[in-house]
């Protein structure tokens, strides 16, 4: 009879252990693939797009083909703007974009695309990932951020020579969200055009110019339709991208596939922002091979600019404490993103990364 009941006593126990497991293993059972889908807007032959793929490659090697990951790029899954909802309802389980294409969701996160003087896409990268971690605003809480990005800084691709801020009088710039806020801040008219019209808009003098990276001069093929780059990086907003996964595609994977994607996305973090450091180059090359004319500002019109854009800062402040969110937190974010693109911008000198925007030590 003892014996009897100790056979019952473990049988449950067994079977307890068995129920505690389940929930563990997820939705994906052991050994079977695990499928997700990766959603991105750039075009495939974009360096953005490449490291992504690449990405999605190493995660299918490194878990010898257990995670299967179908990557959708230039848009073909999801759009821009549609690529967060996109993420959070599970459309795609993974996906790429920034901050600016849904404006006014991340309003937090807004803050580092600021004209704060970041120096290079490098140390952008290394500031918002600090900041979120930092902060840990509430608005991405409901997916799971993977890792983030900046852009290169922002400079004045023209029709038109911009060489003092006399010269924004009458252009009209593409810059979206409060990117377009510098661009009114510093005498020019901005505007929403979608970056695929951008090419076009600019070749029929419909807009004047568009506030972005060096990168787009090739990546977008702008070099074929302007003739003037300002490289105006001292006030250049940059835009804050995000790789993030849903939730719920992540708590499903299991914890041995969790260490191995999470490995990962940090090698790829770092990956990420030296390829985004890179690919300015070549947008700066192609344009000057295509006869577009660098104009660099004096320290002394860098001056008159960074004061031009300094209320649009103010700006931000004022509309997060009208939220709600105390002042001295607000200013807060922003001394921390001025500290850390000062300490990122030192220590990507003593790395000897060099960048085509950036104080002098850093340029080759």
């Amino acid at each position: 009879m003892r014996q009897k009941s100790l056979l019952i006593v473990a049988g449950i126990l067994c079977l307890g252990l068995m129920l505690a497991l389940l929930p563990l293993q997820g939705a994906y059972a052991k050994g079977k693939v695990i499928k997700l889908k990766c959603a991105n807007y750039f075009p495939p032959p974009a360096g953005q797009s490449k490291i992504l793929e690449e990405f999605c490659n190493e995660v299918e090697k490194r878990t010898n083909g257990r995670v299967k990951i179908q990557y959708f790029a230039g848009g073909s899954l999801l759009k821009a703007p549609a690529i967060y909802n996109g993420i959070e309802t599970g459309i795609a389980d993974i996906g790429y974009s920034h901050v600016e294409y849904t404006p006014g969701r991340m309003p937090v996160t807004e803050v580092c695309d600021m004209p704060l003087g970041y120096t290079s896409a490098w140390v952008g990268a290394q500031v918002v990932n600090e900041f979120y971690n930092e902060f840990r605003p509430k608005e991405w809480d409901k997916v799971k951020m993977l890792w983030m990005n900046t852009s290169n800084p922002s400079v004045i691709i023209c029709t038109k020579p911009v060489r003092k801020l006399e010269d924004f009088k009458g252009v009209t710039i593409r810059a979206p969200g409060r990117v377009g806020n510098t661009i009114k801040a510093l005498g020019g008219t901005p505007a929403p055009t979608p970056m695929m019209e951008v090419y076009d808009a600019m070749a029929k003098g419909v807009i004047d110019g568009v506030n972005t990276p060096f990168e787009t001069l090739k990546t977008f093929r702008f070099a074929e339709v302007v003739g003037y780059t300002t490289a105006s990086w001292q006030v250049g907003n940059v835009y804050t991208f995000y790789v993030a996964m849903n939730k719920n595609s992540y708590k499903k994977l299991p914890p041995h596939i969790k260490e191995i994607f999470d490995e990962t996305c940090g090698e790829y973090k770092e990956k990420n922002a030296l390829m985004w450091n890179s690919i300015d180059f070549y947008g700066k090359n192609f344009a000057i091979k295509k006869g577009v004319e660098i104009i660099e500002l004096s320290p002394q019109e860098a001056a008159r600019w960074k004061e031009a854009t300094a209320p649009v800062v103010e700006n931000y402040v004022k509309e997060m404490v009208g939220k709600g969110y105390p002042e001295t937190e607000v200013r807060g974010w922003i001394k921390f993103l001025r500290e850390r693109i000062d300490y990122w911008t030192k220590k990507q000198i003593k790395l000897f990364i060099k960048s085509p925007t950036g104080p002098p030590a850093m340029r080759p």
